[in-house]
Parts: C-alpha cells; sequence; structure tokens
C-alpha cells in the first residue's frame, strides 16, 4: 500500500506596495512594477514564508505578484511558475483611475463595484480556482503551494474554494499588501486557517470592491 498523502495546503500572497496601490488607483491588468516599499515587503514576507518550506510556488505573469514570489525563490531555491490565470481582476475603463474619480464618473457601477468592460466577480473566482486547483493536483512534497496574486483575485479564489454562495463572499475581508491567506485540505473540502496574516490590522488598497478593501485615511 503507498504511503498516503498529508493534508494539502495553500498559502495565496498577495504581492507588495505599488505606487498604484498608494494612490489607490485600480490596477487591473495594467502591468505595475513593486515600490521600493513593495520590494522591501517582499523580501520581509519571503522570509516567514520560508520557514514553511514549500514545495511550489506559482506566480501570476503580472510582475508585481512574479517579482514578490522571486524573493521566495531566493530563499527556496524554488523556480516561480506562471500562470496567467492567477492575474488580478481586469478593470475595464476604470484601470488607472484612483477611487475618488470612479466615484465620481460612474456612481452607479461604483456602487455595485462593476467596471465598465471589466471582469465579472465569478469569471475571476472561476480562473483563480481552478488554475489553483491545477497546480495543487501536481504537488509531490510535504510542503504548501504558495500561490503569489493579487488582493480581488485571492479573496474571490478563496471564496470559490470555500464553496461560499455569492451573497457571502463580502464576509471575506480584503488581503493588505504581501499578506497571506492559508487553505487546508480536510475530508469535506477546503478550509480557511488563516487570513490576512503576516501583519497588524492596518487600512487594505487594493483593486478590491470598497467595503472589502477600505479606502487609507
Amino acid at each position: 500500500m503507498s504511503e498516503a498523502r498529508g493534508e494539502r495546503r495553500i498559502v495565496f500572497w498577495r504581492h507588495g506596495q505599488t505606487l498604484w496601490n498608494v494612490e489607490q488607483r485600480f490596477q487591473g491588468h495594467t502591468d505595475i512594477p513593486l515600490d521600493e516599499t513593495g520590494v522591501a515587503q517582499a523580501s520581509r514576507a519571503a522570509a516567514l514564508l520560508a520557514a514553511l518550506r514549500p514545495s511550489m510556488i506559482v506566480s501570476s505573469h503580472l510582475r508585481r505578484a512574479h517579482d514578490t514570489a522571486a524573493k521566495l525563490a531566493g530563499f527556496t531555491g524554488l523556480e516561480v511558475m506562471v500562470d496567467k490565470d492567477l492575474r488580478e481582476r481586469g478593470g475595464g475603463e476604470w484601470e488607472g483611475l484612483t477611487r475618488a474619480e470612479i466615484r465620481a464618473g460612474w456612481p452607479v457601477e461604483y456602487a455595485e463595484w462593476e467596471a465598465p468592460g471589466g471582469e465579472a466577480v465569478t469569471g475571476v473566482a472561476d480562473r483563480v480556482a481552478a488554475a489553483t486547483m491545477r497546480w495543487a493536483d501536481r504537488l509531490t512534497g510535504d510542503g504548501p503551494l504558495v500561490v503569489a496574486s493579487h488582493g480581488a483575485a485571492i479573496r474571490l479564489g478563496v471564496a470559490r474554494l470555500l464553496g461560499l454562495p455569492e451573497e457571502l463572499w463580502p464576509a471575506l475581508g480584503g488581503v493588505g499588501n504581501c499578506c497571506w491567506s492559508v487553505l487546508a485540505e480536510g475530508r469535506k473540502g477546503w478550509r480557511l486557517v488563516e487570513h490576512n496574516a503576516g501583519t497588524l490590522p492596518e487600512p487594505v488598497n487594493s483593486d478590491d470592491r470598497p467595503e472589502s478593501a477600505p479606502a487609507a485615511t
């Protein structure tokens, strides 16, 4: 009889800070780099996550996530795999605009957080969850899969993997820059064991909907 595989774990790790995060601009698919603070955040978080001895690292293709993942690769020696389906929610006409500009120009759409020409939350949840499971099914070691991704993408993907009905998705708060959430697999599916870990509570600047990512004061 073959040895039973241990409980699978997934660490969803949000990228470090960018200038557009600071300016509260919708990033979406726009390829914005980490700023100096974001690079430092990634290095600090990577040192902590390396202690988990991950078995695999996979990242969004956008460089703010990939450069974050590369810091962990430097500690672990693992290759960073890339999956475009882990990218952020597309913002359509809102990409590059601040929250104040979005609120002023699209008050109805702002209230629903549905960008003209952007992605639906259900589509993002489906693609992120499916991509994550593709990589989780390739795990061979006892260490976790680390997924380097984005604020809205992580929250929506986690909600889908937990099997939450869509009306309860806002119950999951946002994820701060370079913070992480951990899912563990049990007999009845995935369960959330940590959420937005890695920092003291602080405002979350993200492309996520306002109540999940309160604006900084």
